[in-house]
């Protein structure tokens, strides 16, 4: 009699990170079940998560876990999950948008969704925000394309494009776009402006907590004065946020803003909370780019914007390259919505199978 349990499940590179993808059928129905499930399966809590399928580090330990929908307006939901390396912790209080680039293809193969010549529309239902998307995914043949002319940075290579354009989620973790009431705000004597566009983030001047802004992120994270103001900071600002006590949040994020130095409009450095991002999540550089059109936030005023328009294509800088947000608002300041936000990721399935978990975690019945 085996002491593992197999559960079916492909490993995907979506945008810039990595993760496990199940089918909802294939994971406890319980969730504590589902969490140490899915522990086990990372190898966590180990930094190294060497006996795992994780790779020690929070962009490297994700999981999806997709459905059929029955929604009317989507076609299959989508549930994040943040598995922790250092900690036996599972977190379902922030969307994902890397991952979020492979949960078409992985809908297409996994018969969740009929493919379409040339391209694929798959409509998915964001559960951990409650908000829509549509990704397009190329299926030429009816079968999913992963090959293409398309880099993104922090990604290695060329992959083919997958255009990903969401509908309607300004305020959908804080319950609007800015949850303050206002573009700016002082805690603990900085100034910030909070901003919620798929992502909670909290915008500060990197010179404020004695930065330059252009650190690698080890730097960063080795510095405790920052790191320990930057946390006091996400602490003080979390009930402004309507996001209650944070300690234990993976949101909101902490982003230090500075003048971009290659071209973009904006250079970033971003905590996820505790660890400094190597670029910036998807949703991450919406929050920013859209924080960069609204006249008084701190990003306009480091923002090299190009002419005046609400309806822009932004380079959002990073530690390994940019990130491109096409956008466009309306209204000003605090009655300032959004009426369009999209963006380009790749996605690559990296192998098909089974993950074991000791069945003393779960018997599988």
């Amino acid at each position: 009699m085996s002491t593992q349990t197999a559960l079916k499940c492909s490993v995907i590179r979506g945008g810039t990170s990595k993760g496990l993808y199940f089918h909802e059928r294939n994971l406890p129905a319980d969730v504590a079940t589902r969490d140490a499930v899915l522990l086990a399966a990372m190898g966590s809590p180990d930094v190294r998560e060497i006996d795992g399928m994780g790779g020690g580090h929070p962009l490297t330990s994700k999981v999806a876990v997709v459905r059929a929908s029955t929604r009317p307006d989507a076609d299959v939901d989508y549930l994040f999950l943040q598995v922790w390396p250092d900690r036996a912790e599972v977190s379902d209080n922030q969307n994902c948008g890397n991952l979020l680039a492979g949960v078409g293809p992985f809908a297409i193969e996994e018969g969740l969704v009929t493919a379409n010549e040339p391209t694929t529309d798959v409509r998915i239902w964001m559960e951990n925000t409650e908000s829509l998307c549509v990704a397009r995914i190329e299926t030429p043949g009816g079968r999913v394309r992963y090959d293409g002319d398309t880099h993104i940075d922090g990604v290695p290579g060329t992959a083919a494009a997958i255009p990903v354009e969401f509908l309607d989620i300004a305020g959908s973790s804080c319950g609007s776009l800015l949850p303050t009431g206002n573009v700016v705000d002082i805690i603990d004597g900085v100034k910030v402006t909070c901003i919620d566009n798929g992502m909670p983030v909290v915008l500060l001047n990197a010179s404020d907590v004695g930065l330059s802004g252009y650190e690698e992120p080890a730097d960063i994270e080795a510095n405790r004065a920052v790191t320990e103001k930057v946390e006091r900071l996400r602490l003080a600002v979390g009930p402004l946020m309507n996001l209650g006590d944070v300690t234990n949040k993976t949101v909101p994020k902490m982003t230090l803003l500075s003048s971009a130095k290659d071209g973009g409009v904006v250079s970033t450095r971003t905590f996820i909370p505790h660890r400094v991002h190597e670029a910036i999540g998807v949703f991450g550089a919406v929050s920013v780019a859209t924080a960069c059109l609204i006249e008084g936030t701190v990003a306009h005023e480091v923002a090299a914007v190009p002419g005046s328009s609400k309806t822009v294509s932004l380079d959002i800088e990073h530690p390994t390259g940019y990130f491109t947000v096409d956008l466009s608002v309306s209204g000003e300041g605090a009655e300032t919505r959004v009426e369009f936000a999209a963006l380009l990721r790749t996605a690559r399935l990296l192998m098909r199978g089974d993950v074991f978990v000791p069945s003393s975690v779960w018997s599988g019945s």
